[in-house]
């Protein structure tokens, strides 16, 4: 759901003050305009468990590689983009936007898990903020395919879909070293 019709760009400022005790939904804003996203349905939620136990569990032993959040937990990217991806590494190297409230800049990571009204955002609107604003990776996982679409940052600095993994193949990425989880464990 979106707020849209209104000629202010609304900053994260702006939404800390509208909703700050929380309301149990998960407020963004990209280019300054508000979007409304209802709680996760259990597939979804299974889903970005699963990848949580995996990533964290490797992370526990390679602690350098980085940190990993799930939603919700602010990425304030710009004062007028701010989202909650299902999961994000912040990666070794950027720990610096870090803070105890959120992340202050572009993860090196991010995962969105697909869902019917939000399928097309992040398909778009959110691929083309990471792809401006410096995320190194970002993953769509298709609940309703059982895939994983995979974007990474190329050393020409583009931003290109990279892959398609179905639940016969192991998603892996270089910023995890070491890392992988064959599908057919993600989609069970």
């Amino acid at each position: 759901m979106s707020t849209a019709g209104s000629a202010t760009r609304l900053t994260y400022d702006d939404l800390v003050a509208m909703f700050p005790e929380g309301d149990r939904l998960r407020h963004e804003l990209i280019a300054g305009e508000h979007f409304v996203t209802p709680s996760p349905t259990n597939r979804h939620q299974e889903l970005s468990v699963r990848l949580t136990i995996s990533i964290g569990v490797h992370l526990e032993g390679h602690s350098e590689q980085g940190k990993l959040y799930a939603a919700p937990f602010d990425v304030v990217i710009t004062p007028y983009d701010v989202v909650e991806p299902d999961l994000l590494v912040v990666l070794g190297d950027q720990l610096h936007i870090l803070t105890e409230a959120n992340v202050k800049g572009a993860p090196g990571l991010v995962v969105e898990i697909l869902s019917p009204g939000t399928r097309k955002r992040d398909q778009t609107l959110k691929r083309q903020l990471f792809d401006r604003e410096g995320v190194r990776e970002y993953w769509m996982v298709d609940p309703d395919r059982n895939r994983v679409v995979v974007c990474r940052r190329a050393a020409d600095g583009s931003f290109p879909l990279v892959n398609t993994l179905d639940t016969t193949e192991t998603l892996t990425t270089p910023l995890l070293p070491g890392w992988g989880l064959p599908l057919d464990k993600l989609f069970l």
